[in-house]
């Protein structure tokens, strides 16, 4: 007799929410490339750069390689993240920020998932402690954050000078991985936030370690691994719309032709 694979369970989360207790005690943590947001935010700036010529054939090629590199596991996302920072070497952060908030406005609003931004705000209505945790950088984590009311952000930092201005290096330590369910776990002692009442909601293999911590994981369009994972613990699963082609409108956005 063959055994089927288990089926994830699925839950409309908005009603779950609704239904959950109040208060700041309960924490409500976000993803955000993937989970947020359709697709991945920095391809919006990668894009930009690429059409206003300010990246050079070695930039394109050499954020190209990294991320397949990483995409097949001969890399490490830190070294990714340094890689993509050291191109942007001497520019000003504050305008990277205004940049960041037009790219925002211009190319990454629309990709907001509708439904996930009405989770966030069901968590709102509870009073629950709201937190982007992610591992992109301000200038792509901070503009979401706005959008969505969220007052919590977790995410990774670019070095700078004393004049403001990029080193091409990343501030440690970088978020991503165990580190990132390290940084929730020292907000949630910092800001009185029970993690066993908490809620997770990611799709990355990566954000395995903190799915296992939570009291409530919520895997959104899991990739493989931890659509495996949540099929083994009996994680209920959101399926949002927009991820069917998300490989493909993402890749094009990078390249800049969307």
């Amino acid at each position: 007799m063959s055994l089927q694979p288990a089926i994830p369970k699925r839950v409309d989360a908005v009603a779950e929410v609704a239904a959950s207790p109040q208060g700041p005690r309960v924490g409500a943590f976000f993803d955000l490339d993937g989970t947020l947001v359709d697709g991945f935010t920095a391809t919006a700036h990668a894009a930009d750069r690429i059409r206003r010529r300010q990246a050079r054939i070695g930039e394109v090629l050499g954020v190209v390689e990294a991320s397949l590199r990483y995409r097949l596991g001969r890399m490490q996302f830190e070294r990714l993240l340094t890689r993509a920072a050291g191109y942007l070497r001497g520019e000003s952060l504050a305008e990277l920020d205004e940049l960041g908030e037009r790219l925002f406005v211009e190319r990454v609003a629309a990709r907001v998932f509708p439904y996930m931004h009405e989770i966030v705000q069901a968590h709102q209505q509870r009073g629950h402690t709201v937190v982007l945790s992610s591992s992109a950088l301000t200038i792509h984590a901070e503009p979401v954050a706005r959008f969505t009311g969220i007052d919590h952000v977790l995410c990774n930092h670019f070095e700078t000078d004393d004049a403001g201005l990029l080193t091409g290096r990343i501030r440690k330590p970088v978020i991503w991985g165990a580190n990132k369910s390290t940084a929730v776990q020292r907000f949630c002692e910092a800001n009185d936030v029970e993690l066993q009442r908490s809620y997770f909601y990611a799709d990355g293999d990566e954000d395995s370690v903190l799915m296992a911590l939570v009291g409530n994981p919520r895997p959104v369009n899991p990739r493989p691994g931890l659509a495996a994972m949540a099929a083994e613990n009996g994680w209920p699963v959101l399926q949002v719309e927009g991820s069917s082609n998300r490989r493909l409108v993402s890749l094009r956005r990078f390249i800049g032709y969307d």
